[in-house]
């Protein structure tokens, strides 16, 4: 093979010094035909046919591109990875290596890209937002240190297209109750809604994606739109330039809020934290494209912002049946329920941070929402003790054991280790934890403290003390008596006296004529 150097003498023996080929071929130990073909070429450097060879892969190549062409039309979560698309072409009979697949994926793709360049679809439009014109929103996936573990958190991100003030709140879940209370979250911080919201086809909010811009918009998504007052405007299918601005903002926050790793006592402190520091880097970031910082421009954008209404009741409904113990379970952890709701349907409504139990049209009760994604467990067990006060009316001996009366308050416990040393104790203190359905908890727990301290623990004293603190009436004074009583006037051992007081009294008698 004939190099660059080569070629560069023989163009300048044959072109310049006029040498004959006969010479230059003896010169150069190269053949006649082959110097003249070079030079009849004209080209300044060798080029010789690429080599082709044969690959294994050869007979899946049209397969494995058509394959490629169809999961670059789907979204980014949803693509299969080369290593699934080696797998199943290896069940179709494929036994060469990934590194060829991988090697044939890179090719495909550079070619892609250039075809699109061609077409003149690589090449993109600079989007300009007016004033309170549009939010973009995306979802992306971090990792803090809550209460002391290593977490995988969903992070909902809200930025302003105009002014580019974002929002960044934590949970750990992706799902439409988060999403609600995200947006509720953002509006407040921005002080404001604006007009458009612009998102991919996430499943919380889009059914089915069909041609076009249409979408099949999930109801209680649309019900929040109709709420704020805002159109939601979908991406395209893996389009996510369409909405590049909070694309960046996840990027960005990487480096800017969970880098170094973030490490907190819980979610909510974390949430917190996020909202201070988000709006510390909205006078930190200058806007670029305009002068001054975010905050800047945020507070130029505010007042074409609308005033946000009250938060959207972004709850998620279920219907669930009430075991024979009171319990109601939702993500393997289960939840006490009033008595008188055993056996019987009642609606949960499932909020970020909470659950309220319906039942009747009224709230029956709520308990703070308990998110454990570990598959090593049974799932945790909330009770509340007051849910079972109707149960003890009838079985005051389950008071002994009963799970939901291990986390009875101090005061009570004291109280009960007392009464059930005698006989009737468990059914008088049923009847003492039953005041707090009928009065105020604290009140009741400090009538018990009180006949705790003074060493009467009955149930009446605890309702003597329990009526004066409601009639808020003080306590009576205690009477402190001397240790010996001294009597003014002796008594005398004299049965005269006696006589004396008989015959004065038949003397009042006669004169009175009785």
């Amino acid at each position: 093979m004939i190099d660059v150097a080569t070629l560069s003498v023989i163009r300048r023996w044959a072109l310049r010094e006029q040498m004959s080929i006969r010479e230059i071929s003896r010169r150069t130990g190269l053949a006649r035909n082959t110097v003249k073909k070079y030079l009849r070429a004209g080209d300044e450097e060798p080029r010789y046919a690429r080599r082709a060879s044969s690959s294994k892969l050869d007979p899946f190549a049209d397969k494995l591109s058509t394959w490629l062409s169809i999961e670059a039309t789907k979204s980014r979560k949803q693509r299969r990875t080369l290593l699934q698309l080696h797998t199943d072409l290896v069940a179709l009979g494929y036994d060469g290596s990934y590194g060829r697949v991988a090697a044939f994926h890179r090719k495909w793709q550079a070619e892609r890209q250039e075809a699109q360049r061609t077409a003149g679809r690589g090449t993109f439009v600079p989007l300009v937002f007016g004033p309170g014109e549009a939010f973009q929103f995306d979802w992306s996936e971090d990792w803090a240190v809550i209460d002391g573990e290593r977490t995988k958190l969903q992070v909902a991100h809200v930025k302003l297209s105009h002014s580019r003030a974002f929002s960044v709140r934590a949970y750990l879940l992706q799902t439409h109750e988060m999403l609600f209370d995200a947006h509720n979250h953002a509006f407040v911080m921005f002080g404001g809604v604006p007009k458009r919201g612009i998102y991919d086809n996430m499943k919380t909010a889009v059914d089915k994606v069909r041609s076009g811009k249409d979408r099949d918009v999930n109801a209680r998504f649309n019900a929040m739109v109709s709420h704020y007052l805002f159109e939601a405007e979908f991406c395209n299918p893996a389009s996510g330039w369409e909405k590049g601005q909070v694309e960046k903002n996840v990027r960005d926050a990487r480096h800017r809020l969970w880098q170094p790793i973030p490490a907190f006592p819980s979610l909510a402190e974390l949430n917190a934290w996020l909202e201070t520091r988000c709006k510390a880097l909205w006078n930190e970031i200058a806007h670029r494209q305009l002068p001054g910082t975010v905050a800047d421009i945020w507070a130029q954008e505010k007042p074409y912002l609308m005033p946000p209404p009250p938060a959207f009741d972004g709850f998620v409904e279920h219907t669930k049946r009430v075991s024979p113990t009171c319990l109601v379970t939702f993500e393997r952890t289960r939840y006490s329920v009033p008595a008188s709701f055993a056996n019987r349907p009642i609606s949960l409504r499932v909020y970020a941070d909470r659950l309220v139990v319906v039942a009747e049209g009224q709230v029956v009760c709520e308990h703070k929402r308990i998110i454990d994604r570990r598959h090593d467990s049974t799932g945790q067990t909330i009770y509340d003790w007051r849910h079972y006060l109707a149960v003890l009316q009838r079985k005051p001996g389950a008071l002994r054991n009963g799970a939901p009366f291990a986390e009875l308050p101090t005061s009570f416990k004291r109280l009960q280790a007392m009464l059930l040393k005698k006989p009737g104790g468990d059914r008088e203190m049923v009847e003492i934890l039953a005041l707090v359905l009928h009065h105020d908890e604290q009140a009741v727990l400090a009538a018990v403290e009180t006949a705790l301290e003074v060493g009467v623990a009955t149930k009446t004293h605890i309702l003597n003390v329990l009526h004066r603190l409601v009639d808020g009436k003080t306590a009576v004074a205690e009477v402190k008596a001397p240790q010996a009583l001294k009597l003014s006037t002796e008594p005398q051992a004299n049965v005269q006296r006696y006589d004396s007081l008989r015959k004065a009294r038949f003397n009042e008698e006669v004169r009175h004529g009785t």
